[in-house]
């Protein structure tokens, strides 16, 4: 009976060490949901999901103007050459941006500042580097007639030219029915702006906020953490991960030293160009990280290519952080799942108008 009972305890003690056993990877699995969890919460306080669509109450984003507007951001006939369009600059194919430092326009000239992406752009607080244009609207008109740029030589030009193509006409008038004479200028911004604000890029890190905790690896979760941690959160935060705000680009130090420009005597200065106010000196938007990986290179000129090198960059002149290799490893893992998912819609090429003898033919002088 002795013998039972001893066998019995054996048993049981070794039953009891296998549940134990068991639960162990439970235990750590639950730990390491509610890991993730707080995560999510903390993330949930500086970061939104995408939207569906970015309106506007004074230029309804509608079926007709998308359809007018995407039709237009392709068409080079915008521009004094006939050669550039929107989408020479800001290359949808390539999340919006041309990949050169700073862009080529007409004749081949060279534009001041890095072509920033057009993809997510309806949730900035402004556009342009500088901020100089309130809203997307506002923005479509001024490349069209810069003469480093598209080159028109005017409003009345650009409008006449559309004028003369007949299925422009047609297609005015159903974007704009209300209007009496729907091609003019306004309009033509209009039309631009209503696409693009449809051009949002919905990626991982939305599903990660939407509560799918499996949506990051762990190595991006890390670079998660680190990036609210170290601070890069001060100003990259909200649905766009940036474009809510102005900043001083070099807070801690200069950006022109780390960079280490070879003639300091021409650095941006910024919004003050626009503003002239002391306080605005080497002030720009503060840019969306959404898709950041594949919108190089960097910063408003353009001069850093490696997104490694452009956040040890940031972390040193805006938070005076030297981050050690694997904190920057995190990150930029982090940053990658921003990359989202291009819409279907903006990959297909639209089938332009052709045009009629009356079309003002091209000028490349």
């Amino acid at each position: 009976m002795k013998e039972l009972n001893k066998r019995s305890l054996k048993i049981g003690v070794a039953f009891l060490f296998f549940l134990v056993l068991i639960s162990l990877p439970k235990l750590s699995g639950t730990q390491e949901s509610d890991k993730d969890k707080a995560l999510l919460e903390r993330a949930k306080t500086f970061f939104s999901p995408l939207p569906n669509i970015v309106d506007n109450p004074e230029n309804r984003v509608t079926p007709e103007k998308v359809k007018l507007g995407k039709m237009l951001y392709f068409d080079p006939r915008l521009s004094k050459s006939g050669f550039i369009s929107c989408n020479s600059c800001h290359n949808l194919a390539s999340y919006g941006v041309d990949n050169l430092p700073t862009s080529i326009g007409h004749r081949w000239q060279l534009g001041p500042r890095n072509a920033p992406s057009v993809f997510n752009s309806a949730l900035h607080i402004a556009q342009f580097w500088d901020g100089r244009a309130k809203d997307l609207e506002e923005q479509a008109k001024g490349p069209i007639l810069n003469p480093k740029e598209m080159a028109s030589p005017s409003e009345d030009f650009v409008v006449e030219r559309i004028k003369s193509i007949p299925e422009y006409v047609e297609l005015f008038k159903k974007a704009f029915p209300e209007d009496k004479d729907p091609i003019n200028y306004n309009n033509i911004a209009k039309a631009i702006a209503a696409f693009e604000r449809t051009l949002l890029t919905p990626s991982r890190f939305d599903k990660f906020l939407q509560g799918d905790l499996n949506a990051l690896t762990d190595e991006e979760k890390e670079g998660l953490k680190l990036f609210i941690e170290v601070g890069c959160i001060t100003c990259h935060r909200g649905v766009a991960v940036g474009g809510e705000m102005f900043q001083k680009f070099g807070i801690v130090k200069p950006y022109f030293e780390v960079i280490k420009y070879k003639d300091k005597k021409n650095i941006d200065k910024g919004r003050y160009e626009i503003t002239k106010n002391e306080g605005d000196k080497y002030v720009f938007k503060v840019p969306s990280l959404r898709n950041v990986s594949r919108t190089y290179p960097y910063f408003h000129d353009g001069s850093v290519w490696s997104l490694e090198e452009a956040v040890r960059i940031m972390a040193e002149i805006q938070l005076g952080r030297k981050l050690q290799d694997e904190e920057v490893k995190k990150i930029v893992a982090f940053l990658k799942s921003l990359e989202g998912e291009i819409p279907q819609s903006a990959l297909e090429l639209p089938v332009l108008p052709p045009s009629t003898e009356k079309t003002s033919k091209p000028d490349v002088k």
